[in-house]
């Protein structure tokens, strides 16, 4: 007996400190969200059923953010993906100074967001922002980069490859440097070039910290705030709002909790079916391959 408890004794400290940190908090938000608690019953929690689930589904501000946040998500992953791939395999090369290069290409993601986000509003404004300066300079106008939708859109998503793909070539690095090189020789030897050992060996053999690193940036880039929040405010026009940003400005700016927490379960039952459709294909993928 002791001996078959005795590995759920180890891990009872860890459990503990994911029931303290995690599983608290998401029984707490699906109790608060069953409750009308805002400024209109003083902050009071009032049961009232259903109510906010009826009430999200019928949002058509919340779908308008769930579908930009999804689009958010799907590009900054796919360009973070095949970004942190050629990053990893150029870092994985016996370069000169390598060492210093690593720790060079991981200062965007060691920078707080948050000032990271307040870096690229300063590049961007109009008209005094280095970047309109130097259209200037050139003979052109300056340009309101943050004041349009669409380049609203793309330099948040910008901002955001920017700062997390050395995160994402991290972690394809260490799959790399897991490859045993005899492999790749003898890949050499039977006169395979550099695009079939990558197909053939890297690719394969990388497949498994690739989907770490996609459940990793999938999770973070569906609830991005920080980032939204600093650079864009979620203007123009709520253009760039996100599901998180949302879910803030109603449990901070309008005092409405019960549909804050509403809105944060929302969120987080689409990062659980997004997580499992890619865990989905991952192992569909997989077992073709066998």
């Amino acid at each position: 007996m002791t001996t078959a408890l005795q590995p759920l004794l180890l891990l009872l400290p860890a459990l503990l400190l994911v029931a303290g940190v995690f599983l608290w908090p998401l029984l707490r938000y699906g109790w608060l969200s069953l409750q009308a608690s805002s400024v209109l019953t003083g902050l009071v929690p009032v049961p009232n059923g259903g109510a906010n689930w009826q009430r999200l589904l019928a949002d058509g501000r919340f779908w308008q953010d769930a579908a930009q946040t999804l689009r958010f998500a799907g590009v900054s992953l796919a360009l973070e993906l095949l970004l942190g791939l050629a990053l990893a395999l150029l870092l994985h090369r016996p370069l000169p100074r390598r060492g210093l290069l690593r720790a060079a290409v991981l200062l965007p993601w060691a920078l707080p967001t948050t000032v990271m986000a307040l870096g690229w509003r300063w590049i961007l404004n109009d008209p005094h922002g280095p970047l309109n300066r130097l259209i200037q300079g050139l003979g052109g106008n300056a340009y309101g980069f943050l004041s349009t939708p669409a380049t609203t859109w793309l330099f948040t998503v910008l901002a955001d490859v920017w700062k997390t793909t050395p995160f994402v070539a991290l972690l394809l690095l260490a799959g790399l440097q897991a490859i045993p090189a005899e492999l790749e020789e003898a890949l050499v030897l039977e006169g395979a070039g550099p695009l079939q050992r990558l197909w053939r060996l890297t690719l394969p053999l990388l497949a498994p910290y690739l989907l770490l690193a996609a459940l990793f940036r999938l999770a973070q880039a569906l609830g991005v705030f920080d980032l939204i929040q600093v650079l864009t405010g979620g203007g123009p026009a709520s253009s760039t709002e996100s599901l998180g940003l949302y879910a803030y400005l109603n449990g901070m700016r309008f005092l409405d909790f019960g549909y804050s927490a509403t809105v944060m379960l929302g969120m987080f039952v689409l990062v659980l079916l997004l997580t499992a459709a890619v865990l989905l294909l991952q192992h569909g993928w997989q077992g073709r391959r066998r």
